[in-house]
């Protein structure tokens, strides 16, 4: 007894003061719509005043933080989306933790605070972190944060809150959602005339409470908030700071509380065995669908009308490293297809399939495994299916509707012609390699198939994917015998040609599994354009940095920005988040001890640049509208010694030859590079060789590395970089203009360095050269390679202009991929010459059938300048 009373003593002499301080500034500054923050110390919001640090985290009050879109949030339409008057809608950020490192759990229910208890969610947004937007009242909002700070705040579903901050709603996005609420409520709560195959009158309470609602976190739909619960102790619903309100303090030994948590879980029980209806399926379209004949004002925006998860799960077999592997493998070619914004992708363990509520949860089940699913794992999978479920089995031994898998050993591991057709009754051809089972039909009646079906073009048309429809609420499956999931650098690819097949069918392989997981009801829109970011000033050597910042003084404007026809540079100490990042006005930031990039590391393209001139300064940007703008406004102006170039992660706009777009996903090293020329030197008498030497270094860059020469990296006229003579892997776009005596340049350069898909990259070509070499060459990075690009570009140059073309061509001519390459003039019915290299200027030579060589040149066609080739017009 008397260790309790000091509990109490120490509780209220200590306990108050921190929950009471943060519930009295949240009950005073809450009108002024400033934004609370609930953090850890190192993610403190720029300009925000900490009120209150503890143990590494802290409260602090800064900036109003708005939501005004929330076409990239799935709502709960089951509660509706109406913030109360003095409700705070704020937004918590978790990370999903598996297993042992799962947040711990204390063995007093007194210590813990559950977030789904304190508030009323409202939407969700997977993704890394996981966020969640939900209101509750000022004391449950407090609380929450307290309970954060003192890491007593536990998630459900191994979620682990990082943040939580109050965000203000604008009115227009709360009428729009209030008015879209309205008109699902009714259809959202018809009964369901058909029960679930998987209800029980006695299972645990949170596999029914708001079952099929939105169960991101298993929470319970709430009826009110902001009402102490008598089994809640007195020191998370403290109301300090004035409040006239108290509160008996209850322990978990209390007889009334115990009585009164059995009789509630007993009506709640009764209640989800009997009275609460199911949601209406109707899923004879997708999900997309339906959403649009519900809500056509809607606009785009995702709304899961089915409660569900935004969750695909992944069945990869018994739980082993394999099995692991193979997981890793599907997630990263389905995180290729879906937005990852949109869905979140989770492996589904043998032990969670058997035991979890995981249908519930569940937008589409992939199972990827050849080992046999057991008796009740199939019943699983065939309730989820009977319930309206989408299933994709990619080379599985799940299959259903009286199809068998008939083994065919000619076929285990080989690469074969596929015919796949879509819904609308069109063709794609492709190679893909096949599991080795065909499907056929058992001896029962022939069945109703779907649309989409592929067959090898073999002699018995083997049958190798399906779509079976299943059971009355629309579940259906797609099943395929080929391997979707696999890359073609895989170790299963046993030869160079398979490769190369596998490859040039890259892309129809991820046309084929985007049709089939649309049809299953996903979207695979593109991903939102990224937000622009600030470009950064950096120097690749320590002593042309002051003459950087002298330059600059005397030449930017009085509000310190350079313009150009095109964008306007604003140099700029650091850059605050409320400054506006536009195509057209772009902040240069110049204090480089601010820097720093996962994507990017200066000291590693400092140790690799070995230039006299070329590449010393740096503006560089995670992401850019197009890096050939950034130096229009520099390019005539700054002294030619300080030799710009721009560097780039990723490109909004990334420009090709003529009109072409250029695709620059991460993983591509993306950079415009300012040379000049004299106008009266070898090179300036030349100028279109200028491309032929920018893809010449960026093959020599990485051929000339010591081990790495054997890599078929290659150069094809005019202006690209190939893997061999099969598929490009990058490019090169020059604009040149005369200023006097001088050719002013822009050479701009992309090529892929990490970036596998949907085509090839370089490491993908070292790591096939492992395979089949039993080497270990290691990955490179574009940082690295710029840097040896730029360099090998600069000796380049310097050869040209001492030595004229015959210094460069026999290196060139080691690497291009025209040798003894047979090309037709003027159209695809024209004569067939033969190519045998450049002329004086850089355009091609081909030899024709009388023996006489010529040059030709291109007939300005933007898709293939080796096409309709044609005699320049004699003088």
């Amino acid at each position: 007894m008397l260790i309790t009373l000091c509990y109490l003593y120490l509780w209220a002499r200590w306990g108050r003061r921190p929950a009471a301080l943060v519930r009295a500034t949240v009950r005073r500054l809450r009108a002024s719509r400033c934004s609370f923050t609930f953090c850890g110390a190192a993610a403190q919001p720029t300009g925000a005043r900490v009120c209150l640090s503890l143990g590494g985290r802290v409260f602090c009050v800064g900036e109003s933080q708005s939501i005004e879109d929330l076409n990239k949030w799935a709502l709960f339409l089951v509660s509706p989306f109406i913030l109360e008057a003095e409700h705070i809608a704020f937004v918590t950020e978790s990370i999903w933790v598996q297993g042992e490192n799962l947040q711990r759990s204390s063995s007093s229910s007194e210590t813990i605070v559950k977030w789904s208890d304190c508030c009323l969610p409202l939407a969700c947004r997977p993704g890394e972190p996981y966020q969640l937007i939900a209101e509750a009242s000022v004391d449950d909002f407090s609380k929450l944060g307290m309970a954060f700070m003192e890491d007593r705040l536990q998630m459900d579903n191994g979620l682990v809150p990082q943040k939580i901050v109050s965000v203000h709603l604008q009115d227009s996005t709360l009428k729009d959602l209030k008015d879209q609420a309205s008109n699902k409520q009714a259809q959202i709560l018809q009964p369901n005339p058909e029960p679930s195959l998987e209800i029980e009158p006695k299972q645990d309470i949170m596999e029914h409470v708001g079952k099929d609602g939105p169960k991101v976190l298993g929470e319970e739909p709430k009826q009110r908030r902001g009402s102490a619960s008598g089994s809640e102790p007195a020191g998370d619903s403290d109301r300090g700071g004035g409040s006239i309100e108290h509160y008996h303090l209850h322990l978990s030994s209390c007889h009334e509380c115990l009585e009164l948590e059995n009789s509630t879980i007993e009506s709640v029980r009764f209640a989800s065995a009997e009275n609460i209806p199911d949601l209406p399926y109707d899923y004879s379209s997708s999900l997309e669908s339906v959403a649009d004949e519900t809500c056509p004002e809607r606009e785009g925006r995702r709304v899961n009308i089915t409660g569900k998860a935004p969750n695909i799960l992944v069945y990869v077999g018994s739980d082993s490293q394999e099995a692991l592997g193979r997981f890793q493998q599907v997630r990263s070619v389905l995180a290729d297809c879906v937005d990852t914004d949109s869905y979140i992708l989770y492996h589904l363990m043998e032990e969670s399939a058997l035991g979890d509520p995981w249908p519930d949860n569940c937008l589409l089940l992939v199972v990827a495994t050849s080992e046999s699913i057991t008796e009740d794992l199939y019943q699983k999978f065939m309730a989820y299916l009977s319930q309206g479920g989408k299933v994709l089995g990619l080379s599985s031994s799940f299959t259903f509707g009286g199809f068998q898998m008939t083994s065919k050993g000619v076929l285990q591991k080989t690469v074969q012609n596929l015919v796949f057709s879509k819904s609308d009754q069109s063709e794609v051809k492709l190679s893909i390699l096949s599991s080795g089972y065909v499907y056929k039909e058992g001896p029962r009646e022939r069945l109703s198939l779907g649309k989409l079906q592929g067959h090898l073009e073999n002699e018995d048309q083997d049958r190798m994917i399906i779509q079976v429809p299943f059971g009355t609420r629309g579940g259906e499956a797609v099943l395929c015998q080929v391997h979707l999931e696999l890359p073609p650098s895989s170790a299963t690819v046993q030869t160079q040609e398979d490769f190369n097949l596998l490859k040039s069918s890259n892309i129809r392989r991820y046309e084929v599994l985007k049709e089939i997981l649309t049809t299953l009801g996903l979207s695979c829109d593109m991903k939102q354009v990224p937000a622009l970011t600030p470009l950064y000033l950096l120097a690749a050597t320590e002593e042309i940095w002051d003459p950087l910042m002298q330059w600059l003084g005397k030449h930017v404007g009085p509000e310190g920005e350079i313009k150009s026809s095109k964008l306007s540079l604003k140099f700029v100490s650091s850059c605050a988040s409320e400054i506006e990042i536009t195509p057209s006005c772009i902040p240069v930031v110049t204090d480089t001890e601010a820097f720093s990039s996962e994507n990017f590391n200066l000291e590693i393209y400092r140790q690799n640049l070995q230039t006299k001139q070329f590449g010393k300064i740096i503006l560089f940007a995670e992401v850019t509208p197009t890096t050939m703008s950034l130096l229009d406004g520099l390019m005539f102006e700054m002294p030619q010694e300080m030799g710009l170039i721009a560097i780039a992660v990723r490109q909004t706009q990334g420009k090709g030859r003529g009109r072409n777009a250029w695709l620059s996903p991460v993983g591509c090293a993306i950079s415009t590079l300012l040379i000049s020329i004299p106008l009266r030197s070898q090179l300036g008498q030349r100028i279109p060789f200028v491309q032929h030497l920018m893809s010449l270094a960026v093959v020599e860059a990485v051929r000339s590395i010591p081990g790495y020469r054997d890599i078929n990296l290659r150069v094809k006229w005019p202006n690209d970089i190939y893997y061999s003579d099969l598929m490009k892997i990058g490019g090169v776009l020059v604009n040149s203009t005369l200023m006097g005596e001088t050719f002013y340049i822009l050479i701009g350069c992309g090529f892929n360095v990490t970036n596998s898909n949907p085509t090839i990259c370089i490491n993908d070509l070292i790591a096939e050269y492992n395979r089949q070499h039993k080497a270990e060459l290691k990955p490179l990075r574009a940082d690295y390679l710029i840097a040896r690009a730029v360099t090998t570009l600069e000796k380049l140059i310097d050869t040209f202009q001492d030595q004229g073309p015959s210094g460069v061509l026999p290196l060139y001519y080691k690497y291009w991929v025209h040798s003894g390459q047979q090309v037709r003039l003027g159209s695809a019915e024209g004569p067939v010459v033969s190519i045998v290299g450049l002329d004086d200027s850089g355009f091609l030579q081909v030899h024709q059938e009388g023996g006489e060589v010529v040059t030709v040149h291109p007939d300005g066609n933007s898709f293939d300048m080796l096409r309709n080739l044609i005699l320049p017009k004699r003088q």
